[in-house]
């Protein structure tokens, strides 16, 4: 028998194995197409010429895990919040206190009241060594009210004559190693005031105010005054009530025969009332020594406020500090050339007054009265201040 085909029209039959068994048929596989990888199928058949049973399918290949998203062109991850470590608070803190100085100090500087006070003039004294401030305790009532002028015990102003001193002070601030010296005028200390004659120190104040009184001053004592600084009684008693009063230790009991203000013996705090009832006193079993006594008792007190002021105490305190900073402006004239750092400047150098640091004297008299001046130990007193040489014993007067 012949099969059509191209062997020449021959074909012989397909052969049977010898076991007579018919041939199995290896199932077809299927070729993968061009530009694939490997087929599905491939795991489910055998290759040809390989004998055994089928294979069952199994899972699907997996497809590998797309690559983390990233952000758009010019767009950043969002960013962790940090915690805010010690260093970062405490610079903070120091920003904000730094801002805190100088607002203070801007509100200061703008709010204190002014004066003309050092204006130049003929014969006027050339500056000299070191720094001098006129330091002027007013009888002033300004802003009082009849209740608290009576609270006070300020006095009549129509029987104190006008507008007069009770305290006169000169502060001199060295340029060299040598102490600080406060230094007390009495104010009934006899001198030449200009265009008034010879008259009680305080009297210049009265008759032509500020200005007056620095060049009597000046004439008096031959200094050059560089600074002016005025407060009056109400302005004081309200900065010690703003800090909480002072500390003073009293010796004695002291009662103003003249005001009635009584003070009892101890290491007390005295409030505005009792604090200028204490500057003030000189009519009393206390201070025999009248106004002597009087203006020791001043530099006491100036030294335990400017401590009390400057201790953290006051200035860490905000029940303290606000106060006083809303007081201080109304209480305080300072000359049109003079600024806070100035008043800084002061404040520092006096702050040794209750620890020795500060020569604190009162200018040398002759009697108790305390009317006329030593010339020659005044001249001495005048003449340290001048140079920033020590003041001798001589001419120290506590």
């Amino acid at each position: 028998m012949t099969y059509g085909g191209d062997d020449r029209g021959r074909r012989m039959p397909p052969q049977r194995p010898p076991s007579g068994r018919p041939r199995r048929h290896q199932p077809a596989q299927m070729m993968p197409l061009p530009g694939r990888g490997s087929s599905p199928y491939d795991e489910r058949t055998t290759p040809m010429g390989h004998g055994g049973a089928e294979r069952p399918a199994g899972p699907p290949p997996r497809r590998p895990e797309p690559p983390p998203s990233r952000p758009m062109d010019g767009a950043r991850p969002p960013r962790r919040r940090k915690r805010w470590g010690f260093g970062k608070v405490l610079l903070t803190l120091l920003t904000v206190f730094v801002v805190f100085l100088a607002g203070v100090w801007v509100y200061l500087e703008f709010s204190i009241n002014r004066v003309d006070a050092l204006a130049d003039y003929s014969g006027r004294p050339v500056a000299a060594e070191g720094t001098n401030w006129l330091i002027v305790g007013s009888d002033s009532r300004d802003g009082l009210t009849p209740e608290e002028q009576a609270k006070l015990v300020t006095g009549d102003a129509n029987e104190a004559g006008g507008k007069r001193t009770d305290t006169i002070m000169v502060a001199h601030v060295p340029d060299n190693s040598t102490k600080p010296t406060l230094l007390s005028l009495p104010r009934d200390s006899q001198v030449n005031i200009p265009g008034h004659g010879k008259n009680k120190i305080n009297a210049a104040f009265a008759l032509g105010g500020p200005a007056l009184l620095a060049q009597t001053v000046e004439g008096a004592t031959g200094l050059h005054i560089d600074h002016y600084a005025e407060i009056g009684f109400g302005g004081f008693a309200k900065i010690v009530d703003a800090i909480g009063g002072v500390n003073m230790c009293v010796e004695k009991p002291m009662e103003d025969t003249m005001t009635g203000i009584k003070i009892e013996p101890g290491c007390q705090d005295l409030q505005g009332p009792q604090a200028l009832g204490f500057v003030r006193m000189r009519h009393s079993a206390a201070t025999p020594r009248s106004d002597l006594d009087r203006v020791a008792n001043q530099r006491k007190f100036i030294g335990a406020l400017v401590s009390e002021i400057g201790s953290p105490g006051t200035l860490l305190n905000p029940f303290s500090l606000f106060p006083l900073l809303s007081t201080a402006p109304d209480a305080l004239t300072m000359d049109t050339g003079d600024h806070v750092h100035n008043l800084v400047r002061l404040a520092l150098a006096m702050r040794g007054i209750s620890s020795g640091g500060v020569v604190t004297t009162t200018v040398p008299v002759t009697n108790g009265s305390a009317e006329n001046w030593d010339k020659t130990k005044s001249k001495l007193l005048f003449d340290a201040l001048k140079n920033d040489t020590e003041i001798p014993d001589s001419a120290i007067l506590t």
